[in-house]
């Protein structure tokens, strides 16, 4: 079935200008019913100004977004009532225990009485936060919290759960049980579109990414395929002093090197076999008596797609989005 009849979300030019100058560009976006879906790239992409779109909390400058075939602009509150939405920030009252946080927020979203406690207990269930039900927010870690906000963003059941950063300043231990609630909602039925910066986070958890940079979709796959058709391993050097004129054509002439670029004694190369361009690379400069100070391989993955594409890492960052942390 083709994904277009079967679209959880549907994004149609979208776009975003401050002050005449445009932070979201004309974005056109699927993400398929039951599909884990990554929005990837570096803080200041756009991501965190495309999901206030997509939730309501932000009016764009121009194009259409639908979910379940119903358009956002035309009935907000049929749309916003399809959609749970975790933020980056804390979005919960800290001086409160957590029940009480949910049931207030519970209430906003239409529950009451029986249903409510029984949403309530579910999600503290879906979360790990059973234990903690009775416990004041404030004396929470940092991974509870971002957990507590998750188990808000549950409460009415949505059909799509939208999530931005939300393992930010977790520890290893709260970052997997978030992942594992999330890949079990998803085999639940839940749609979900999960923004990050972290491309281990994108390979472990979604089906399909969009690679997105300075507010435009570069390319939208698979992880595996995007890793077929743009990855490169990176092999980077720092020399412990600096090396004779054509080092760096004679590097950049290695057998598979596609490209060699540095300067000031470190050096970055790009190539399709990382670890024969190692052994290539040091038979070449042992004959030459460089030294190394550090060497490293960065093998092929969702990391070095984005720096083939954008000619940068997904943490370097250009500078804050206007609303993005």
């Amino acid at each position: 079935m083709p994904l277009a009849n079967r679209a959880a979300m549907s994004i149609e030019d979208l776009g975003k200008d401050y002050n005449g100058s445009p932070a979201v560009r004309g974005i056109d976006l699927e993400v398929g019913r039951g599909e884990f879906f990554g929005l990837l790239g570096p803080n200041g992409a756009g991501k965190t100004t495309t999901m206030a779109m997509l939730t309501g909390l932000m009016e764009p400058t121009r194009g259409r977004i639908r979910v379940e075939g119903v358009s956002l602009s035309s009935k907000p509150l049929e749309v916003k009532a399809m959609i749970g939405f975790v933020p980056q920030e804390f979005a919960f009252y800290p001086t409160l225990h957590a029940v009480d946080n949910l049931r207030f927020f519970g209430r906003l979203y239409g529950l009451r009485r029986a249903r409510l406690n029984e949403r309530i207990r579910e999600v503290l269930h879906a979360v790990g936060l059973e234990d903690r039900a009775r416990q004041t927010v404030a004396t929470f870690s940092n991974g509870m919290m971002r957990r507590l906000n998750i188990a808000i963003g549950l409460l009415h059941e949505p059909r799509v759960l939208i999530l931005d950063e939300p393992t930010v300043g977790m520890d290893a231990h709260s970052r997997n049980a978030v992942y594992e609630t999330l890949a079990r909602l998803n085999r639940e039925g839940v749609t979900i579109l999960y923004s990050t910066h972290h491309m281990e986070e994108a390979q472990r958890l979604c089906g399909r990414v969009a690679i997105m940079d300075q507010g435009r979709i570069l390319t939208v796959d698979t992880p595996e395929a995007l890793v077929r058709r743009h990855g490169r391993g990176l092999v980077r050097i720092e020399l412990k002093e600096p090396a004779g004129d054509g080092l760096h054509q004679e590097m950049a002439a290695l057998e598979g090197v596609e490209e060699a670029a540095g300067r000031d004694g470190i050096w970055t190369l790009t190539t399709r076999e990382p670890e024969k361009t190692v052994r290539l690379l040091m038979a070449r400069t042992e004959s030459r008596g460089v030294r190394f100070r550090s060497l490293s391989i960065l093998e092929p993955n969702l990391e070095s797609v984005f720096l083939r594409l954008t000619g940068r890492g997904l943490r370097d960052s250009p500078g804050p989005e206007r609303r993005e942390a």
